[in-house]
């Protein structure tokens, strides 16, 4: 499988509309960023505040490259240039492209964006404790647990907990050496 991250447009909202059918689902992909339902509205206030100049933010659609379909959306945000730093967030993989090998891809590109082109020094992530396939995705891509945040959101009538995790940029560079 072959992936390129293209920025997010709007020709790409129905798909995320389409992804998010509950609000379990909604909080899982974005943390407290949206509500629910997801709006057409509020796709187009997250993408038109990543495209202001001086952006924090950069948002991507995952394209496959002989298709040209979108296979997922990945977000790096909270750029801090002046202490060179990061957050990758809302990786959502499309149902028919899931477990084949695209989120692993996504991560890879985002994290070749952040140390090579933007020369950050760390990328750190959330994800829900119980969202195992994601959090090997991410360990096998080299970021570390830092900490679990105990019940840091309420659900419904439950609460979830959010390891955070993070990729230094030497961690990277060695990663990066021992996968060639």
């Amino acid at each position: 499988m072959t992936i390129k991250l293209i920025p997010f447009q709007p020709i790409h909202f129905q798909q995320l509309l389409d992804a998010v059918t509950s609000a379990d689902f909604l909080m899982q992909w974005a943390g407290p960023s949206f509500d629910y339902p997801l709006t057409i509205e509020q796709l187009e206030t997250y993408r038109t505040t990543a495209e202001e100049p001086n952006a924090s933010a950069r948002i991507y659609t995952a394209v496959d490259k002989k298709s040209g379909s979108p296979v997922g959306h990945i977000a790096l945000g909270s750029i801090d240039l002046k202490n060179r730093s990061a957050r990758i967030g809302k990786v959502l993989i499309h149902e028919r492209w899931r477990g084949r090998g695209a989120a692993e891809i996504m991560i890879n590109e985002t994290l070749d964006t952040a140390f090579q082109e933007l020369r950050l020094h760390r990328v750190s992530l959330g994800v829900f404790d119980f969202n195992t396939p994601a959090i090997a995705v991410y360990e096998k891509a080299g970021f570390q647990k830092e900490g679990l945040l105990r019940d840091i959101r309420k659900t419904g009538d439950s609460y979830w907990s959010l390891w955070e995790m993070s990729i230094l940029e030497e961690e990277w560079i060695k990663w990066e050496n021992k996968s060639k």
